[in-house]
């Protein structure tokens, strides 16, 4: 990544700037403001500089008074303007206007220390393996990984294992011949073709059957795929990334997962840890949904401090889904310039537990009783029909199929 250009002025201004910048990833380098065009990724200057800005630069003053922010747009700068109260969303704010394109947003220095293993690990073409909770931000880590691999400038292919369905799954994956199948009125290449030279994310890979793994595991192995219908196979290069919101060794040892085919996918594993355990990962995201959800053309509406404390110490069982809603909500719903604690629609059921019960079993007891009366509340919403209650919950049937064996499981336990 190319460091950002942060002139002494601007610096004096807000002196916590740069440590904020580099905790979530960004380097910063002192800049001159009559710096040439190109030097820096971007440039942060002040106020009194912006003469010298240019339409890539973000132009800041620290000023008491109703924080604002300008877009960037038709040649001019960024523009953005709060006082001690808002410094701690002003900061995201920058962080997220200076944050380059495909690079995950993150706050949390853990976070960028991940996303700095991911950039290590985008060099070399072994398969990786993506875990964490839904709404973590797997797919986002797997298009960073393509995107600072060599092979960025061939084809991303992203696929939901559990999305499709499962008679026609091999065919998706790997191809078919004219006439191999009913139905099969022409060929098709397949998704692992679509992806050659480039990358293919398999996520949800604990959804594919049994009897579908070995000829994954074939095609990892010796990078071919054999189409239906075919009686070669055909060779693909293509670097793998796979991803599950499921604990993997778990599966194997459930029998639902093969365990060669778990070995070679967790070459290079990478955990995304959930929203809860990453609070200054909150703001930074809250910045990034508010920005590319507030209406263009028009004035972008702050957090107020107890707003952005409310996200703050919300769980977010559904991660950065859930905040992306929250934020998207705020933007329809709030009445004033600024989207205050009482505009953010969040659900704050507390769940009672034993005092003596650890406090780790209490959140993991919430976070489960949680998920049992979200999925209970979709189906009575949808009158138990389990295709629309999953929409609604933002995972696949299938999925929702497993969550409710595992209720049924609890309940006779």
């Amino acid at each position: 990544m190319q460091d950002v250009g942060l002139t002494q002025s601007a610096a004096t201004a807000l002196p916590t700037l740069a440590q904020w910048l580099d905790g979530s990833g960004i380097s910063c380098v002192s800049a001159d403001p009559r710096d040439p065009v190109g030097r820096h990724a971007a440039r942060i200057l002040h106020v009194s500089e912006r003469v010298y800005a240019n339409h890539r630069d973000i132009v800041i003053d620290f000023a008491a008074g109703a924080p604002r922010l300008l877009r960037p747009g038709r040649g001019q700068p960024a523009e953005i303007c709060f006082g001690s109260d808002d410094m701690a969303f002003g900061h995201a704010l920058i962080n997220e206007l200076v944050r380059p394109a495909g690079h995950p947003a993150c706050g949390e220095p853990e976070s960028a220390a991940l996303l700095s293993l991911a950039a290590r690990v985008a060099h070399h073409d072994a398969t990786v393996l993506v875990l964490g909770e839904t709404g973590t931000g797997k797919e986002g880590i797997a298009r960073y990984i393509h995107a600072m691999s060599p092979r960025t400038g061939k084809e991303f292919v992203a696929v939901n294992c559990a999305a499709l369905p499962e008679t026609m799954l091999e065919a998706i994956l790997f191809g078919h011949q004219k006439g191999s199948f009913t139905g099969a009125a022409g060929a098709s290449e397949g998704l692992f073709r679509a992806a050659d030279g480039g990358t293919l994310l398999l996520d949800e890979i604990a959804e594919i059957p049994l009897s579908l793994q070995a000829k994954l595991l074939r095609a990892l192995q010796e990078r071919e795929v054999l189409p239906i219908g075919a009686t070669r196979p055909v060779p693909v290069d293509v670097r793998v990334i796979a991803a599950a919101n499921r604990d993997l060794a778990s599966e194997v040892a459930a029998g639902r997962f093969r365990a060669d085919l778990y070995w070679r996918l967790n070459v290079l594993p990478l955990t995304l840890a959930p929203l809860s355990n990453r609070r200054l990962d909150i703001r930074a995201i809250a910045a990034a949904m508010l920005l590319r959800h507030a209406q263009i053309g028009k004035a972008v509406p702050w957090l107020t401090p107890n707003a952005l404390d409310r996200l703050m110490t919300h769980d977010w069982p559904g991660n950065a889904r859930e905040l992306e809603n929250v934020i998207q909500r705020a933007l329809l719903l709030h009445r004033g310039d600024r989207i205050e604690a009482d505009d953010l629609a969040i659900d704050r059921r507390i769940f009672s537990q034993p005092a003596t019960m650890p406090v780790a079993a209490r959140l993991a007891d919430a976070a489960r009783q949680s998920e049992v009366d979200a999925i209970r509340a979709a189906l009575e919403a949808t009158g138990g029909h389990r295709l629309r209650a999953a929409e609604r919950l933002g995972i696949s049937e299938r999925t929702l199929r497993y969550r409710l064996a595992d209720m049924r499981q609890a309940v006779a336990a």
